[in-house]
């Protein structure tokens, strides 16, 4: 007989799974809700020092190299930032409609280096001719290469392939959206872990204990932990900085740690405006366009799945396969006003903002309109700007952690549509997260090594075209997933349901259910003219 201790047996609904849902519950303002002014103007503030950390990194990357001192480098930031909001604003309103910043690319970065390293630039001994001859070169590549977004984008192409994506097969391409950016987490962080670990810590204690610790009428600490975060961190390194601990430390711990390292205060004009065509005419190379037309495309596909991801926490149904291809039409569009401008980089969806939305609970569209505001004013304002852009980039590393860590889990969610217990869905599932994360694996550790890929003919852009593709985490991950999910057993009725593709069926076409006329129609009436199908 059971002692008088034991636990009641279950109940019923106890022993039911969690029901799946098609759009992610508890987010406090969901796509259409806007929060109240000030909240909204505070909360897309906080989108643009977000978006900050990949804004500053790629041209830092790249300009030195280019030849461009800090002048070079703060006008570039600037251009980035300019573009960036004017894309975002086009995105928000024409293309997806989701509450997505359009950024810069880290996969346009290898084939800008293979530009910047081209031959016919190497015997320019003046370094401010060397930047501008090879900024043009990487203007003519990204004109051309935009055309490929705008192109599958807008003709149905990409829609035509979307379709075909079921639950199973966006795991993987989501999943590794988010997880894939690890090397930009921790490493990061390390570079001056005094800075980088107290703000993980932070941002632990404000978004997660805070919250629940103390029970105040409005969810204050979560929604604005990062400006509070960097606020206090920032501070904090400004002390370590002023104080001399960095004195005698080595020239690289300084630029990483010290706040007065970034140069682009100094770099900064007062008030400039980025105008297209600003250093110059472009030139164009056949090979270097081909290369950067692969990297653009491999940037299309790494931004479908953060798209995906910005629907989910946005609390919007998923994207329509027709709306997802008008947004990287307007992506395309995104890169070649960028390559007019000189921004020396393409246009994706920013991850560490689509993890923003799942911090703060908050989806609203015009809380992404408001940050682009702020990246436009700020990079007309050059001095005020430049103030934000120097905040420590190990600080930005200490926030990825948090922000890829939301999208890779978001990726991860999908699964509640599919059906665990199947082998075929844990086969395609688990070979496609391992081949997505060992083939970069392969290509990334070969070059570090030898300096090259494992691609290696006379001709540059050639080997680009094979490098750029394999050494992107989500774009192997979904390769390998979008074959065998619609290739394996396909004819199979049963299979069907385990891949979870008849819970997306009624999102497949915009007209079949009603929410996606709420979220994704455009605005004045645009549905008139530019039908979705």
């Amino acid at each position: 007989m059971a002692g008088g201790g034991a636990a009641p047996p279950p109940k019923q609904e106890e022993l039911q799974p969690h029901p799946v849902k098609d759009q992610l519950p508890s987010v406090s303002y969901c796509i259409t809700s806007p929060p109240p002014w000030p909240e909204a103007v505070i909360l897309g503030f906080q989108h643009y020092i977000v978006m900050l950390g990949t804004s500053v990194i790629i041209p830092s990357a790249l300009v030195p190299q280019m030849g461009g001192g800090n002048e070079e480098k703060a006008r570039v930031i600037q251009t980035l930032l300019f573009v960036a909001g004017i894309n975002t604003l086009c995105q928000s309103f024409f293309g997806t409609r989701l509450p997505a910043v359009m950024g810069g690319s880290y996969t346009i970065v290898a084939p800008t280096i293979s530009i910047i390293m081209a031959g016919r630039y190497s015997n320019e001994a003046d370094p401010h001719e060397k930047f501008l001859r090879t900024m043009r070169g990487t203007q003519g590549a990204l004109i051309i290469a935009s055309t490929i977004q705008i192109i599958l984008g807008f003709s149905g192409l990409w829609r035509n392939v979307v379709k075909f994506l079921s639950p199973l097969s966006a795991v993987p391409l989501v999943s590794l959206a988010g997880f894939g950016l690890y090397e930009l987490g921790f490493p990061g962080v390390a570079k001056c872990v005094e800075i980088g670990l107290p703000e993980i810590i932070l941002m632990l204690i404000f978004s997660q204990y805070l919250p629940h610790a103390v029970n105040a009428a409005k969810p204050v600490f979560d929604r604005f932990s990062v400006i509070f975060t960097i606020a206090i961190v920032w501070l904090y390194a400004y002390i370590l900085t002023v104080s001399g601990a960095y004195k005698n430390a080595r020239t690289k711990t300084q630029v990483h740690c010290r706040v007065d390292r970034s140069g682009l205060i100094s770099g900064a004009p007062w008030i400039s405006v980025p105008y297209p065509f600003q250093w110059g005419a472009p030139t164009f190379d056949a090979g270097e366009s081909f290369a950067m037309m692969v990297a653009a495309f491999v940037a299309l596909v790494e931004s479908s799945g953060t798209f995906i991801a910005v629907s989910r926490y946005a609390s919007a149904t998923i994207i329509p396969p027709s709306i997802l291809g008008r947004g990287i039409g307007w992506q395309g569009i995104g890169t070649l006003l960028g390559a007019f401008f000189g921004t020396a980089n393409g246009t994706a969806v920013s991850v560490e903002n689509a993890g923003l939305l799942a911090l703060t609970h908050v989806g609203s569209r015009r809380v992404v309109q408001i940050s682009a505001g702020f990246m436009i004013f700020f990079s007309i304002l050059g001095k005020f700007g430049a103030i934000f852009a120097s905040i420590p980039l190990p600080i930005f590393a200490a926030l990825y952690c948090i922000f890829f860590a939301y999208i890779g889990a978001c990726g991860l969610s999908f699964l509640q549509f599919c059906n665990l217990n199947s082998f075929r869905t844990k086969f395609i599932m688990g070979f496609s997260l391992f081949m997505g994360l060992s083939v970069p694996q392969y290509f990334n550790e070969y070059t570090s090594v030898a300096g090259y890929g494992p691609v290696h003919t006379g001709a540059r852009w050639f080997n680009d075209m094979i490098n750029v593709p394999f050494s992107s985490k989500p774009f192997v991950a979904v390769l390998v997933a979008f074959l065998l999910d619609n290739t394996i057993q396909v004819r199979d009725s049963g299979v069907r349901r385990d891949r979870g593709y008849h819970w997306w069926d009624k999102f497949r076409s915009f007209k079949t259910d009603s929410r996606s006329e709420e979220f994704y129609s455009l605005p004045f009436n645009l549905n008139k003219f530019f039908p979705s199908v």
